[in-house]
């Protein structure tokens, strides 16, 4: 039972009773909220007049307030197991997002907001994070458009936006409704593992004696790092690559709209429109970044190819399979023979280490980590306190599904002992559910007109294995390492203590979003951590000092290629989105830009040394990240590792329990959210400018010459 003073939140959770016809509703009620909120606003107030406090305070009150609903009436989509909802969520978001693309461009507020803003500038009477929420909001308007005189082009410009909302949602939709298969024989489906092959469904008729391999992860992974039959791997990894065609022409029009958009606002492309507000600032330091990274782990991705071709060779050897040995390292090689090279020379046995990593002991020691580093309490909320919670009186109106943990979340006595919000977790896959592993904040965190505060509510949405009646769910130690990193964005969104809710969190630059939970995964690199976050789902035993070496030693085993990986999603993300010219956007062939560069940066081969074309597969129609908010941004993901690594080192790499520091790090970074400049944050907090040099010592590269 929680201490007393843990029991009773202030606030209560959020419900999830809607329908399909409330979802819409709902919707309709904000967007009619705020329309007639903004008509009072133009209607009252003379340009002459208009100030922070009769402007843009009325429209943050109401965009927090929204917030509260609008973040809850779009999750439907991703976590509903009815149809009929997850489309109605969709259709909700979708008009959200016209209405908000249209109160974006509304003139008559933004000459207000206009004069507010010169009025504010020459008084500087404002706080810090208001006087940024106004220099966003002005900002804000002039990228949607309202820089550019009125006529057909500001209507042009309008009309792209919308579609571009349109395609995200529906590139998205399909992502989530993906439901393709390939019905193996279990002789081609030989050396994956029995606990992975009795979730697959067993086939009936002229499926009989076969099993449904689907393309969500659990299913995904395991195959290709497992199958002994390199034919059944290649036809998995192209078709993953061909399971979502029907993206293919929504991402070619997105990059076409995207560059005709920008030269509308007078920047040269897309990627300059949307790094211009990041950490970064220019493609051209993003690129130079990228290039440089390239250049410095080219080398090392050709040695481990090296390796890997030598230890498949052998492998074939071994299985009498020397005829098919055609000197190439295939993409559908690489999870396999990874596997195989980290089993033999590492002699690490993934199954063996899952043993200590049952899920429910390892996500109550991952939160008992951060109690003790930040100065939280986290107090489970089950069955009758679920009813004693709700506004309904009902337990099961305040959550979604039933597999779903809730959590009250409290500062320790040392911080005061207040409410702090609530944190779900769903963790198991299900039908027509997000197919990733993601943080979604619910409600934000925010100051309410009174003064008092709204407390956030986030939920970690992931996809691990269930249970079964005779093992618990197991976590890899990759799922573990996830499963931290989703943790530290969650703990991002609780952490936050911002006034308005458009800062809350992890409402960060998109540079820098994935910085603190990068962090956070150094714990589960650390000795000491994996002892305490393990337990044997039998016999309750810590994980053996020997295979927590063994784990360790892995961390850098084939990082270039892994690097390199992550470097063709960026540097692909930049290409489409830096056209010399609008035609050259227009004559981008997509599919094979996507794949040549993959071979030329990754140095893996793919179906074109078998003679197929290099439009072979269409993995850009797979990646979400590209047209859900991450555009000219992928880069961000290798740019953040370089702060996270950089804080780490300096702060936290001699003493990762050290609480004074942990709370320090949750006051100066978690806490501010996008309240202010995230360099400032940053540097803050390190004392000085970030620095690469611990990210290339972490790789084990000598890093760039200055």
């Amino acid at each position: 039972m929680a201490p007393k003073q843990y029991r009773t939140p202030p606030q209560a959770p959020p419900l999830f009773t809607a329908t399909k016809e409330s979802l819409i509703d709902d919707a309709k009620k904000l967007c009619e909220g705020t329309r007639s909120l903004l008509d009072t606003i133009a209607k009252d107030i003379k340009p002459s007049e208009a100030s922070f406090t009769n402007v843009v305070l009325p429209i943050a009150h109401d965009e927090d307030n929204a917030a509260l609903s609008a973040r809850i009436i779009g999750f439907y989509q991703a976590v509903s197991t009815d149809s009929e909802l997850r489309d109605a969520s969709s259709k909700a978001e979708e008009m959200m997002d016209e209405f908000n693309i249209e109160a974006s461009m509304r003139e008559d507020i933004f000459q207000l907001v206009d004069a507010a803003w010169k009025r504010e500038n020459e008084k500087k009477e404002l706080d810090g994070e208001s006087k940024r929420l106004l220099e966003k909001e002005w900002k804000s308007y002039v990228r949607n458009g309202l820089g550019i005189e009125k006529g057909p082009k500001r209507d042009r410009f309008k009309e792209i936006k919308k579609r571009l909302s349109q395609i995200q949602i529906e590139f998205q939709k399909n992502l989530n409704e993906e439901n393709n298969s390939i019905w193996f024989t279990r002789k081609e489906l030989e050396g994956v593992p029995d606990d992975v092959l009795e979730t697959f469904e067993e086939g009936t008729g002229d499926n009989e004696g076969k099993l449904r391999f689907t393309f969500k992860y659990p299913d995904l992974f395991p195959t290709l790092k497992f199958a002994l039959d390199s034919e059944t791997r290649q036809k998995v990894f192209i078709q993953n690559e061909n399971k979502c065609n029907e993206n293919v022409r929504l991402f070619r029009e997105a990059i076409i709209l995207r560059d005709e958009a920008a030269r509308l606002l007078g920047y040269p492309d897309h990627a300059s429109f949307r790094i211009e507000d990041k950490m970064a600032k220019t493609p051209k330091t993003v690129n130079d970044f990228l290039g440089d990274l390239r250049v410095q782990l080219a080398p090392g991705g050709k040695k481990e190819v090296e390796h890997l071709m030598k230890i498949k060779k052998e492998d074939l050897k071994s299985r009498r399979l020397e005829h098919e040995d055609d000197g190439n390292y295939y993409l559908w090689d690489s999870r396999f023979y990874n596997r195989m090279m980290v089993e033999k020379e590492f002699s690490i046995d993934e199954q063996k280490i899952a043993e200590y990593f049952p899920l429910q002991s390892t996500i109550e020691g991952m939160l008992h980590i951060f109690e003790e580093l930040f100065g939280f309490v986290f107090v489970e909320i089950d069955g009758e306190e679920r009813a004693k919670l709700s506004s309904t009186g009902k337990a099961d109106d305040i959550s979604w599904h039933e597999d779903v943990k809730i959590f009250s979340v409290w500062d320790d006595e040392g911080e005061g002992g207040g409410f702090v919000g609530y944190l779900y977790l769903d963790l198991h896959p299900r039908p027509g559910k997000y197919g990733h592993a993601a943080n979604f904040s619910l409600q934000p965190g925010f100051i309410l007109p009174n003064g008092t505060r709204r407390y956030p509510s986030t939920a970690l949405v992931c996809n691990f294995s269930k249970p079964t009646e005779t093992k618990p769910s197991l976590l890899k130690h990759d799922e573990v390492v996830t499963l931290f990193h989703e943790l530290g964005h969650g703990i991002h969104d609780l952490a936050g203590r911002t006034k308005y809710s458009r800062f809350h969190g992890t409402s960060v630059v998109r540079d820098f979003v994935e910085a603190p939970s990068q962090m956070l995964e150094n714990w589960c690199w650390t000795p000491s951590q994996l002892k305490s976050l393990s337990s044997h789902y039998l016999s309750g035993a810590k994980i053996p000092d020997d295979l927590i070496e063994k784990q360790i030693s892995v961390k850098h085993v084939n990082d270039a290629l892994f690097n390199l990986r992550q470097l063709h999603f960026g540097i692909f993300d930049m290409t489409v989105h830096t056209p010399k010219t609008h035609a050259e956007a227009e004559a981008f062939e997509i599919s094979a830009l996507y794949n040549d560069l993959r071979t030329q940066i990754s140095g893996l081969k793919g179906p074109e040394a078998l003679g197929m074309k290099s439009d072979w597969g269409n993995g850009q129609a797979t990646f979400g990240h590209l047209i859900g908010g991450y555009d000219a941004g992928y880069y961000g993901y290798l740019s953040s590792q370089v702060y996270s690594t950089d804080m780490f080192y300096s702060v936290f790499k001699k003493d990762p329990m050290n609480k004074e520091e942990g709370r320090r790090y949750r006051h100066m970074v978690l806490e501010k959210g996008g309240s202010q400049e995230e360099m400032k944050t940053l540097e803050d907090f390190l004392g000085r400018k970030p620095s690469s040099d611990a990210f290339y010592q972490e790789l084990g590269l000598k890093g760039k010459q200055s």
